[in-house]
């Protein structure tokens, strides 16, 4: 589908646009039956809409179908109208529970099928749940779409047979694992679930946190999940949505045969939309497991569509959205807060405008100065008012960000799915974007005295563990405790049990794979010499460039480590003509984004316009990359943001492991051995006058190659990149890479980490660098049925079987010069040594006896077919082209590697895995609560150091 773009759209033309449905009779004429067709709206000329089709089922399940060609593929989505909202007090958790529980097989699908069958596809999927919705979703070929429908409608109407106690348990504990993960293991996590309790009346079914608090889901028992899943997973509660290329006729009788015959569920309304109020200003606080104090305040608002939802995004852009707005003008610029911003986030029954501040302890005194200074920037915007470049500004955002959001099919049907189900039209994007635009400077200000200016609010504090005296001020909420519901679940009536008219246990057969079309790309150099690399890609009117510069974190002094990430950040802040608000200013005009960046051995800057911006958006990206400001405050603010921001990030357990990992490989000599954001020690050592001298080493012509994704042609954009023709500067050479350390045999490296909920485990060594035909790509092929998949051993063993993790994974990295295998999981603290010893169990037997002749069918069928969903978005070819300049390929590389997936055998793969993975020249490293997991780990026989970060 190829979008036409206007600047900017009239309601009334959005509004005829969206308004145009086919002939419903002569629809009907040819429908399975059992089908009944509702609309259709067409692509319109010069409008920003979705076409698609929308029927329904006789049991109520509402179905939407999007044509997209252009590649071959198609995404599943099944999004039911449930979430966390639809629990009752202390009995939370059940909606996201749920999700797991329904990639556990059902009838006809064998226990952790689901999974493997998708990846056999060549497909991806997930699934997601939040307050209102959970659903499920696959991308695979467009050869396997029937199958997809088979797997959906197989949990939707035949899941509880195969729901077991046990299945039940293991995903119980998967849950919990996954929130120590993301939640008790992660600095700031709980303010949410801690936020939500105080801004909510109790009872309120935002009050409580979508994962559940674990003792919910200790009372849950196998048959109340039964009875969630009768009472909201019916057909007429859900919407199947289908995006991509396939036949309409063919799916409209697979969908009918799949899904028909399954039973309409209990009858579902909509939750009531009440409107959240506070009595007075509600101040609650926290300690925890971070470095840095954080003030976050929030204002109950409205709710999803209401008819002032739109004026308060915009109050909230101009409030905190950016580098224009008056938070970070009053917080961040002057050095109180590290980050700051606002934002007016919006769910189905309530949203808030919420305002946040990570301090700088070197300026701020207490969160209490934060507070003062967020009261004092609301009172600047009542003064203020609102201009006209403000209304300009969101509305270009908006636009901008709806069509980004159109180049992948999964994004349509995203946005297609969720309109229906909680608005019951799918394609709402006319409507949306005439709403920005018609907003008001009048809205704007009656929103803000609506429901923001001297209104109450909730401030909630987190500070680190023992700093209590930084809170803004003394708590006086504590959330009322409801008791708990006897029954999980109201509403539930008699369901029937789903009988099938066929034979469901035979999955569907395939047609053959579809075409592949590898992007057409092509070369050319700038008149300095510039190698560039494009494509066309004509889905939607945009451009992603990319220009990359070999050096990164590698060109830079070992005691300057972290100075490649400043001078980039360096290059994001002012220039000499114009200072870092106004560019940012500028380019919010143009919906464009500019961001310079660095890695271990590059630094890049990454360009996305809309194609009608394109040359004012790269005249900003000349004034940046040429006429950096370098300006001494500038250099001061960024460089205390860079120290407060690792500091932070080393009070996160997965940023510890993997700096010290690395460490442990490569040592503190070996800038592979140094974190490219550098230690606290190194970046305090880097002046204003180090970071220009290292601009004019890494930012020359002669490090620099361009890829460019649009759908303008060769001969079209080549003109426009002549901004880059009077580059200069011969290539920087970039020292070769000390060896790699080696290890005593039989010894586990722990990192303390005191009162940590999870323990990070990483098991590796150096390994092989990058190759696209040699034996590097062969390891990704032998490593797929050990760790590289979902259904893998290793996952299948320590989350699905042991429930001890998230999920665990092996991989290989490599670069030019080097490489590692890894091996690494989050586990529960309680059996990291049982889990590191089923590490070695699964990795030992791989090597000694090799993969089974069923993982290595497993592996070609998914590696193999997997291709078709590639090439899709911009941003995919963008990083194809990039591999075959990065790493002087054939443009046919591909097609070699599609022969050695199709005949490497089984004794090829199994001898590489025996060279590979000896578990004597591997590292383990092990990041936790050195109180409670040494012992464990010193029974097991090892040797245990403990070992820290460089300073």
């Amino acid at each position: 589908m190829k979008l036409h773009v206007k600047k900017w759209l009239l309601a009334g033309a959005i509004s005829a646009a969206l308004a145009g449905c086919a002939n419903d009779g002569q629809q009907a004429s040819a429908l399975p039956q059992g089908i009944s067709f509702i609309e259709e709206v067409a692509q319109a000329e010069n409008q920003v809409s979705i076409p698609y089709k929308k029927y329904q089922l006789a049991n109520g399940l509402t179905v939407i179908l999007h044509q997209d060609k252009s590649d071959p593929l198609v995404h599943v989505d099944v999004t039911y109208h449930v979430g966390s909202a639809r629990e009752l007090a202390g009995r939370s958790g059940f909606a996201h529970l749920f999700e797991h529980m329904m990639f556990q097989g059902s009838q006809h699908v064998a226990d952790e099928q689901h999974f493997k069958v998708v990846t056999e596809s060549g497909g991806t999927l997930n699934g997601t749940t939040n307050t209102d919705r959970t659903n499920y979703f696959e991308t695979v070929p467009s050869n396997q779409l029937e199958k997809m429908l088979w797997l959906e409608s197989d949990r939707m109407g035949f899941l509880l047979p195969a729901l077991t106690d046990k299945k039940f348990e293991v995903q119980r504990e998967t849950v919990k694992n996954e929130r120590a993960q993301r939640i008790d293991n992660r600095p700031y996590g709980r303010l949410n679930e801690r936020f939500n309790q105080a801004l909510y009346p109790a009872g309120h079914p935002y009050s409580w946190p979508v994962i559940g608090w674990p003792e919910d889901l200790d009372r849950a028992t196998t048959s109340d999940v039964k009875h969630f899943f009768q009472r909201w997973y019916g057909p007429n509660n859900a919407t199947l949505t289908i995006g991509g290329d396939f036949d309409e006729a063919q799916t409209l009788a697979w969908i009918n045969q799949y899904f028909g015959e399954i039973p309409r569920g209990p009858e579902v309304k909509p939750d009531e939309k009440t409107k959240v109020t506070l009595d007075s200003t509600r101040y609650i606080s926290m300690e925890d497991k971070a470095h840095l104090p954080l003030l976050y305040i929030g204002f109950p608002t409205v709710y999803a569509q209401h008819q002032d939802e739109a004026a308060l995004d915009l109050l909230a852009n101009i409030l905190g959205g950016g580098k224009t707005s008056l938070i970070y003008k009053n917080l961040v610029k002057e050095g109180f807060a590290v980050q700051a911003g606002a934002s007016h986030p919006c769910q189905e029954l309530a949203c808030q405008l919420s305002l946040y501040a990570v301090a700088n302890p070197a300026k701020a005194a207490s969160l209490a100065d934060i507070e003062a200074k967020v009261n004092q920037t609301i009172a600047e915007f009542e003064q203020r008012g609102v201009t006209d470049a403000d209304l300009q500004k969101v509305k270009v955002q908006f636009e901008a960000d709806t069509i980004f959001g159109m180049q992948s099919v999964q994004g349509k049907v995203s946005a297609l799915a969720a309109n229906q189900t909680f608005f019951g039209q799918p394609n709402m994007i006319g409507s949306d974007l005439a709403r920005y635009a018609n907003v008001s400077k009048a809205d704007v200000m009656r929103v803000f005295n609506t429901y923001i200016k001297n209104k109450p609010m909730v401030v909630m504090s987190i500070v680190p563990e023992g700093q209590k005296q930084l809170i803004a001020h003394a708590d006086n909420f504590e959330p009322t405790m409801l008791p708990i519901a006897q029954e999980a679940v109201t509403g539930l009536t008699q369901t029937a049990l789903t009988t099938s008219s066929f034979d469901r246990s035979k999955m569907p057969v395939a047609s053959a794979a579809p075409l592949l079309t590898v992007p057409k790309l092509w070369q050319s150099q700038l008149e300095n010499g510039t190698s560039v690399m494009g494509t066309e890609s004509h889905e939607t009117p945009t451009v992603e460039l990319l220009i990359y510069l070999d050096g990164g974190h590698r060109l830079a002094p070992l005691d300057k480590a972290g100075i490649a990430d400043l001078t980039a950040s360096m290059l994001n802040e002012s220039s000499l003509k114009r200072s870092s608000e106004e560019l940012a200013g500028a380019l919010d005009m143009l919906g464009s984004t500019i961001s310079f960046g660095a890695s271990s051995s590059q630094s890049f800057i990454k360009v996305s316009s809309l194609t009608e911006h394109l040359d004012a958006t790269l005249a900003l990206v000349e004034e940046r990359l040429f006429s950096p400001g370098f300006l001494q405050a500038d250099f001061d603010r960024v460089k205390q943001q860079a120290i407060q921001g690792l500091q932070h990030q080393l009070s996160d357990p997965n940023f510890i492991a993997s700096s010290g990992f690395n460490q442990l490989l490569y040592g503190r000599q070996n800038p592979m051995g140094v974190s490219s954001s550098g230690t606290v020690k190194s970046l305090s050592a880097i002046t204003l006058d180090d970071v220009k001298q290292y601009y004019q080493q890494q930012y020359r012509a002669g490090n620099a190659q361009i890829v460019v994704v649009s759908d303008l042609s060769q001969q079209q954009i080549q003109p426009k990149l002549a901004v880059f023709s009077t580059w200069q500067g011969e290539a920087t050479k970039v020292a070769q890479l000390p060896a790699a350390l080696s290890h005593p045999k039989n010894t586990v490296y722990l990192i303390d980490k005191p009162g940590a909920a999870q323990s990070v485990i990483t098991i590796g060594k150096p390994s092989l660098s990058y190759d696209a035909t040699g034996d590097y790509f062969k390891a990704y092929l032998m490593n797929y049925p050990l760790g590289g998949a979902f259904n893998s051993r290793i996952n299948l063993n320590l989350r699905e079987d042991k429930g001890y993790t998230y999920g665990a994974r092996t991989v290989f990295n490599g670069s030019e010069d080097s490489g590692e295998f890894m091996a690494y999981a989050s586990v529960r603290s309680d059996v990291t040594a049982d889990a590191l010893v089923e590490f070695v169990k699964e990795i030992k037997t791989y090597q000694t006896e090799g993969m089974t002749e069923n993982e290595l069918r497993f592996m070609r069928n998914s590696i193999a077919q997997s291709q078709a969903l590639e090439y899709e978005t911009p941003y995919q070819k963008a990083g194809f082209l990039r591999m075959i300049q990065r790493y002087q390929l054939d443009q046919d590389f591909t097609l070699k590697q599609d022969e050695i997936v199709d005949r490497i055998t089984l004794t090829q793969l199994n001898q590489l895995a025996a060279k590979l993975l000896n578990m004597d020249d591997m590292v383990f490293l092990v990041v936790g609560d050195k109180a409670s997991v040494e012992p464990s780990l010193q029974a097991l026989g090892y040797q245990v150091e403990t070992v820290t970060l460089a300073d």
